[in-house]
């Protein structure tokens, strides 16, 4: 008896913590491969659009090697973070590490920052217009 009450009482301390558990990915989930403009910008602004391909995530500011992506549950869905390899600007040394989050907003819309305090929302542009990927 006091051996099933210790077994369910770790139960309940660990399920939680195993039911929050992140997996991780190789690269960016598929659905989320493309071209993005900020809500408030057209896919004819390149000086506004990022690029997020299965290994790399291409910005304005950042042209960055994709590490790996966690992926955690969210309540409109899953909520990815990307651990980033992103080269330095010119006149600088090496490399540095960041991380980018991307969630789900609406249909053909996504939220992408750094942190999520900072996140845009950005939609797709079309498959088949300036900055589209194949």
């Amino acid at each position: 008896m006091i051996q099933r009450a210790v077994l369910l009482a770790l139960s309940a301390v660990l399920l939680p913590h195993l039911a929050i558990a992140d997996v991780r990915h190789e690269s960016i989930p598929k659905a989320y491969r493309g071209t993005w403009a900020p809500g408030t910008a057209t896919c004819n602004e390149a000086k506004s659009l990022i690029v997020l391909s299965a290994k790399r995530y291409v910005s304005p500011e950042a042209n960055c090697a994709i590490e790996y992506v966690s992926e955690i549950p969210g309540e409109g869905g899953a909520i990815y973070s990307a651990r980033l390899q992103c080269a330095c600007r010119a006149g600088q040394a090496g490399k540095r590490t960041a991380n980018l989050i991307i969630r789900p907003a609406d249909a053909g819309r996504v939220s992408v920052g750094p942190r999520f305090e900072s996140l845009t929302v950005y939609q797709r542009c079309s498959a088949s217009g300036p900055g589209a990927t194949h």
